[in-house]
This record gives C-alpha cells, sequence and structure tokens, in this order.
C-alpha cells in the first residue's frame, strides 16, 4: 500500500483474507463437531462466507484507521517542516549583511590606507577576496573544483600575512583542470585548524604542511602542522562557526561513503587526511 502498488496489494489482501476464512470455517466445524453439538451438521459454505465476510471487514477497518494514522503523522511532518523552514530562512534572513554596502565600506578602507602600506593594502584586499568567494560562489550546493583550490591558495596566502616570518608554508597542489564539482569551505576547516593551533617556538621549527591531489575522481588532502603540545581539538571551529564535528556532519550527509576523514597527532605533528570520491 505505501508503495502504491494497489493491485496487488487488493490481491495478497483478498488471498490471505479467503485463506483465513477458510482456516477459521475448518476449525469451527472440528470444534463444533468434536466439543460441541457431535450432531450436527454445519453449513461449511455458509459458514465460509460469513467468516470471509467478518475477516474482511475486519481488515478494511484496520487498514483504513492505519492510513488515517499514517496520513495525520504525515501533516504533523510536514507542519513540523514547515515550521522549521520557516524559522530557517528567518534565522538566514536576520544573520545575512548586504555584500554591497559591505563591499562599498571595504573599499573606502582601502582608500584610506595609505599608499606606503603595500602590506596593509595587500590584506584587505586579499580578505576582500575570500569575502567575495564566500558570499556570491558559495551560494550553490556544489562548485567547480577549480574555483574552490583557487580559494584556498588565497586563504593560505592570507593566513600568512598575518603569521610570523618563522613559519614555514609548504604548499603542494596537483589538481588539474576537471569539470568535477565540490561542496564548498570543507577544506578551510581543517586549514584554519592548522594555522590556529602551529606550534609557534622560536627555537624549533614552526611548520604546516597542504597537500592536494586528485587522482582520477578522488581528491586527497593532507594537512600537517606542528604543535607546542597535545592540543583538544574537539572545540576547534573556522571563522564561520562550523568547526570538526559539523564538517563530519556534513561529509556524512553530502558524501556517505564516498570519504574518508582522518586525524591525530603524529610525532608532534597533527595531522589530517581528507579523501572524497567526487565522482
Amino acid at each position: 500500500m505505501q508503495k502504491k502498488r494497489y493491485g496487488l496489494f487488493v490481491i495478497v489482501t483478498l488471498f490471505i483474507t479467503a485463506f483465513s476464512a477458510w482456516l477459521r470455517s475448518m476449525l469451527a466445524v472440528q470444534m463444533s463437531y468434536y466439543f460441541f453439538n457431535p450432531g450436527l451438521v454445519l453449513d461449511f459454505t455458509s459458514l465460509y462466507i460469513n467468516s470471509f465476510l467478518y475477516i474482511l471487514f475486519w481488515v478494511l477497518l484496520i487498514t483504513i484507521g492505519k492510513m488515517l494514522i499514517d496520513k495525520m503523522q504525515h501533516q504533523q511532518k510536514l507542519e513540523f517542516l514547515e515550521t522549521e523552514k520557516t524559522k530557517n530562512e528567518l534565522d538566514f534572513l536576520k544573520a545575512q549583511i548586504n555584500p554591497h554596502a559591505l563591499f562599498n565600506s571595504l573599499n573606502t578602507i582601502y582608500g584610506h590606507i595609505d599608499r606606503k602600506n603595500e602590506t596593509a593594502r595587500n590584506i584587505l584586499l586579499q580578505f576582500s577576496e575570500l569575502l567575495r568567494y564566500q558570499l556570491y560562489d558559495c551560494s550553490a550546493d556544489k562548485i567547480a573544483l577549480e574555483k574552490e583550490v583557487d580559494y584556498i591558495k588565497n586563504y593560505i596566502a592570507f593566513q600568512q600575512l598575518r603569521k610570523d616570518s618563522n613559519l614555514e608554508v609548504n604548499l603542494a597542489i596537483s589538481v588539474p583542470t576537471t569539470e568535477l564539482k565540490i561542496a564548498p569551505l570543507l577544506l578551510v576547516v581543517l586549514l584554519e585548524n592548522a594555522f590556529k593551533f602551529v606550534s609557534t617556538t622560536s627555537e624549533g621549527k614552526n611548520s604546516i604542511l597542504i597537500e592536494l591531489q586528485l587522482t582520477d575522481s578522488c581528491l586527497r588532502s593532507t594537512i600537517k602542522n606542528t604543535v607546542d603540545s597535545a592540543v583538544d581539538y574537539s572545540n576547534s571551529s573556522d571563522s564561520s562557526g562550523i568547526g570538526i564535528i559539523n564538517l563530519k556532519r556534513r561529509l556524512e550527509l553530502l558524501y556517505s561513503a564516498k570519504y574518508k576523514f582522518t586525524r591525530g597527532i603524529e610525532n608532534n605533528e597533527y595531522v589530517a587526511n581528507l579523501i572524497i570520491d567526487l565522482s
């Protein structure tokens, strides 16, 4: 019935009802003959018809009741989803900013920075590009892999400007031009954690290694950063509030069994490996 195979449902229901009526009639005849009225001969045909109608009545009654209950539950679920959708839309609208006004403000700030301060002007320009990507390009569920890689490069360059000169960043990207698409802003969670928790010692080595490789339709990423000591990464999050827990949730929803994600401390380095099948 739920699969809308109504013809098969009717046939199976009638068959089971007919068989049940036959069993009921046979049992009634045997019980009457051996226990109640041994001399009474029951009309099997009449008994069978009555049993068939009696069982069919209850089958139909229970089926209708089940359909009504399912319809009520379905309606309640629809109302709940509609309420949640409205709430989410309102929350989304509340959280929105006016991109046009924002970029005008950034242009104003850029114009007031001394032309001799190239570092500050470059930082603002890179920040503007990162913001433009998040506001405009990331509205789709999936975007071109090439755009995401460009965003990753800009993000790394922006973070390098904010860090001390004693931080060594090694970037190895082998992602050829392709028509594959990926959900946006997945790797940025791991990148921000790397820059946030990288060691800051003045005596030892402070380094971040970022490797991206595309083989066929499989994107492999490895992100390593040296650490001062064991760090609890369970509460780490990116600038949008999407932490490791939410990253796993997004991966599970978007790629299900088509990804593998591992992370942990190895030899005073935090290592995060993420493999996604983009096919």
